[in-house]
């Protein structure tokens, strides 16, 4: 999955940037709290972005 595809849906399900780290950025799901790194690759594996929306509370379908 692009990299920007998957802001575009962490933003729309209402997760905001919190940081910028060295190698990640971290998002935070403003309405549980939750905060997850994302990394800075272009792509980023299928599994490794099921499990940041999961993680996240973003619905994904």
């Amino acid at each position: 999955m692009k990299r920007k595809e998957l802001i575009r849906q962490l933003e729309n399900a209402g997760c905001v940037l919190l940081r910028h780290g060295s190698r990640h950025d971290v998002y935070v799901n403003v309405k549980n709290g939750r905060k997850q790194p994302v990394p800075r690759h272009s792509e980023v594996d299928e599994q490794l972005a099921k499990h940041i929306k999961k993680f996240l509370g973003v619905d994904t379908k």
